[in-house]
């Protein structure tokens, strides 16, 4: 079998699991994508949108959230960890939002990633998942189940991310993204994991990680 060959029977199991697919993270436009997306940093999305609620509910768009102070902030969103820092990001990309774009999230990877905060994967969500720009966006546990399906040998996400974005087709990135997301926490769980049982594991899991 080749390696085309392979992904795609890959793909043919992840639309007979998900062949429709919702972002799983709460949100009405742009900004309340980018909070939430933010927030789930080291964090579940369940958890996510159960916070973002009360956060929205005083300030969904930028002018209400810097009337709010940093404290404040963190205060609501201290459950989702990583507070001081993600605090101190949606204060300061609200503001610079305010400044330098009218109050609108830039719909450009280099001006997202010059927010406070906002990495490259933050960005990729919401460029692929609001604005339609394709992108592959890779968290932990994508860079886990791409290694672990043999996909590719990257010791880190950006060696992943390059890899899938090389063997799937680009209109097919967005889906596709979310689809393993949901198939990762339905079969391919980090801990707990039976790899004889798992439609994808059971065909291609790296030989030595069957032990």
């Amino acid at each position: 079998m080749t390696k085309a060959e392979k992904v795609a029977d890959i793909l043919a199991i992840l639309d007979k699991h998900y062949p429709t697919v919702e972002v799983p993270l709460h949100h009405k436009d742009a900004y309340t994508l980018l909070i939430a997306v933010l927030l789930s940093a080291q964090c579940t999305d369940e958890r996510v949108n159960k916070i973002t609620p009360l956060l929205f509910k005083q300030a969904d768009n930028p002018y209400d959230m810097v009337k709010m102070s940093v404290e404040e902030i963190r205060e609501i969103i201290k459950p989702c960890g990583l507070s001081p820092m993600k605090s101190k990001g949606i204060y300061g990309l609200s503001k610079i939002l305010i400044d330098q774009y009218n109050g609108e999230v830039p719909a450009s990877f280099e001006a997202l990633e010059a927010l406070p905060a906002v990495g490259h994967k933050t960005a990729s969500v919401v460029m692929t998942q609001w604005f339609g720009i394709p992108a592959f966006p890779v968290d932990t546990h994508i860079h886990r189940l791409a290694y672990r399906w043999a996909l590719t040998t990257g010791k880190n996400v950006e060696q992943t991310e390059h890899d899938l974005k090389r063997l799937i087709p680009e209109d097919s990135w967005n889906k596709v993204h979310l689809q393993i997301i949901y198939f990762g926490r339905a079969f391919c769980p980090a801990r707990g994991h039976v790899w004889t049982d798992c439609p994808i594991c059971k065909k291609y899991m790296r030989k030595e990680l069957r032990d």
